[in-house]
């Protein structure tokens, strides 16, 4: 068979797959259609059906069509976080900065601190964890930063099917998740800081903020239909400059969109696109994703920090926010919510975990270990929290 035809098999298992999974299954209440392609793209990886069927995984993922899905995964990625970029909404953040504030900062800053405790733990299990560009301080921080994460996109999701998203919990909760994003890319800025290459970085920064303002002209000039093709040329361009200066191309693919403003689009063709690339091209990179798995002789290992981890992240989600509850008085109950939507994981942290393989900050083992950690954070969110807003109703009419 040609590569392309081996492609083409590999795309009709990408969609097939998971969605019977989905569909036949119901598995919606606990893992929504996302959360199952993830799984999947593990499961059709190297560790499990690579090592069960060596022959089939080799035909079917050859080299020239896992470079080819990987294109594809790299522009729905881009597309993806450029995005979430976009619909980051500062102005409501500003509006109510101190609550704002000391939630996201507990909710941000404790599960980093515990998930910082955890990954010096996994040091001390062995060197297997940490990438071989990695100095401690970075795969400490990145571990710390990856049990920090809030996934916005699966959060809005999930509070979609929840009934809570354009209520006044709903909006507090983005709010919240919102200014953790900006957060993490900052942190992320940093650990990838390469200072042999400080001076194409500062070039970068430099050059982007003065085309930032030249851009945010020529999009308020320019016919709203013109602007999509601008947004997506834009993206293209600071993508590769972020890459090209030794930082990451979804670093350059979040500045491109937070730069830009959400009332310059329809709501309802962002809403579209979102939901499009998450159809169309995102299951490609759950894929690539899972090609990236390693299980080793450390199998038992990997699940045993997938364990320490999931721990840490959501016993710091919990607590940072009963502790901004308890600063801000919020009622009975509230807190436990709040804590448990914004422990999702999922999307946002496999993206962030991604650029740490790449960076050779972790190793595929702690890569592997996350992206369950991840998967086991999402699955739980729904069935634990459905209840307890069935319980406080109240509190879905609670205004801030």
């Amino acid at each position: 068979m040609s590569t392309t035809e081996i492609f083409l098999i590999a795309m009709a298992i990408i969609f097939t797959v998971p969605y019977l999974v989905w569909r036949l299954g119901g598995t919606d209440y606990f893992a929504p259609l996302v959360v199952v392609q993830i799984i999947t793209g593990i499961l059709l990886g190297p560790g499990v059906l690579g090592r069960a069927f060596p022959d089939y995984y080799q035909f079917v993922f050859s080299a020239p069509v896992v470079q080819s899905l990987n294109g594809v995964a790299w522009w729905a990625v881009m597309l993806f976080v450029w995005i979430a970029g976009i619909e980051l909404d500062l102005k409501k953040a500003w509006a109510h900065r101190v609550e704002s504030g000391i939630t996201a900062g507990l909710a941000l800053g404790v599960p980093m601190a515990l998930g910082a405790v955890a990954a010096a733990l996994l040091l001390g299990m062995g060197t297997q964890w940490m990438g071989p560009r990695a100095l401690t301080w970075q795969f400490i921080v990145g571990v710390g930063m990856s049990c920090a994460v809030t996934a916005l996109p699966i959060l809005i999701l999930l509070m979609e099917k929840l009934e809570i998203l354009r209520q006044p919990i709903g909006q507090r909760i983005l709010r919240y998740a919102s200014l953790d994003d900006i957060l993490i890319w900052g942190v992320l800025a940093v650990i990838l800081m390469d200072w042999s290459r400080v001076s194409k970085q500062v070039i970068f920064l430099a050059l982007f903020a003065v085309a930032t303002v030249l851009f945010r002209r020529l999009m308020r000039a320019i016919p709203a239909r013109d602007r999509w093709y601008v947004g997506l040329i834009w993206l293209a361009v600071a993508a590769f400059g972020a890459d090209w200066s030794g930082l990451h191309f979804m670093v350059g693919a979040f500045l491109a969109g937070v730069v830009m403003d959400a009332d310059w689009f329809e709501q309802s063709q962002m809403d579209a696109l979102r939901h499009h690339v998450l159809l169309v091209v995102m299951p490609v990179f759950f894929l690539s994703t899972g090609l990236r798995t390693q299980w080793g002789m450390q199998g038992g290992a990997v699940f045993a920090a997938a364990g320490l981890l999931l721990a840490a992240s959501v016993s710091g989600k919990l607590l940072g926010t009963h502790l901004a509850g308890r600063i801000l008085r919020w009622a009975p109950g509230e807190a436990g919510i709040i804590g448990w939507l914004l422990q999702t994981k999922a999307l946002i942290m496999i993206i962030f975990a991604n650029v740490l393989l790449d960076k050779q900050i972790i190793t595929s083992e702690t890569f592997t270990a996350l992206l369950l950690m991840a998967v086991g954070s999402t699955m739980l969110t729904v069935p634990i929290v459905a209840p307890r807003l069935a319980r406080i109703k109240e509190l879905v009419l609670r205004a801030s």
